[in-house]
């Protein structure tokens, strides 16, 4: 006789097949580092090239750490903070149409079912067993309307402190030379590019992209912002007079 797997089974087939990329972590989480190491090497590559010292490169590389953690942090609390209330007030909203209007509410959702792949006496008979809970009908409205689950809004201060972390960490990466005693520009740089291969390639573990790819897309990426900011540098020099 065949066994029906029961909840614990269906649960730890779930998360042994999915990565956790729910609480708005992932995101400002790459893009911190990605964006810390990117802005970094920049500042490297256009203060050396403008024939700064390894002191003014430190300097010039720790107060952009700084300053762009913060300001990475705050706009991604801000972010996500706003699209929080941006879908509650979605759902008061669809709260609202489903307590005036049921009848056309519950046909909408039958529609969208049929759209779906579904007969129509299934997707009437599913839509009316959704809106037999108001509060059910609200979420799979809001669901497969907005393609958010109101029950699983990303926290603000998680993809904050994500953020902040990780763009203190990109950035301090090719200031590290620097850092220990070395006023090689080149050096500062290849360790940033490093930086970058190896940050692609960890995000590809929640993507379908080979880890080279990703890896060398990043690096891209830093290179072409390296050099214009090497070229910037270069033209003006840092003896420049105000």
């Amino acid at each position: 006789m065949t066994q029906v797997p029961g909840p614990a089974e269906f649960a730890a087939h779930d998360h042994a097949h999915h990565s956790d990329v729910s609480g708005g972590w992932l995101r400002a989480a790459v893009f911190g580092a990605m964006d810390g190491l990117v802005t970094n090497i920049a500042l490297v590559a256009g203060v050396g090239g403008g024939g700064g010292g390894r002191s003014l490169v430190i300097l010039t590389g720790m107060a952009g750490l700084v300053a762009g953690a913060f300001s990475m942090a705050l706009g991604e609390f801000a972010s996500v903070d706003t699209q929080n209330d941006a879908v509650r007030h979605e759902v008061d909203v669809e709260r609202t149409e489903i307590r005036l209007h049921p009848d056309a509410e519950r046909a909408e959702l039958a529609a969208t079912y049929e759209r779906m792949g579904l007969t129509r006496p299934t997707a009437e008979a599913v839509a009316r067993e959704v809106h037999g809970d108001p509060e059910l009908a609200v979420r799979v409205h809001i669901t497969q309307e907005l393609g958010v689950d109101p029950d699983d809004k990303p926290s603000p201060w998680i993809a904050a402190v994500s953020s902040f972390l990780c763009f203190a960490v990109g950035g301090i990466v090719p200031l590290v030379p620097f850092l220990l005693g070395s006023s090689s520009l080149l050096l500062g740089l290849v360790v940033g590019g490093v930086g970058l291969v190896v940050a692609g390639a960890l995000t590809a573990r929640f993507t379908t992209r080979p880890w080279w790819l990703a890896g060398l897309r990043q690096l891209a990426f830093g290179a072409i912002a390296a050099g214009a900011t090497f070229l910037v540098g270069s033209l003006i020099g840092v003896n420049v007079a105000g």
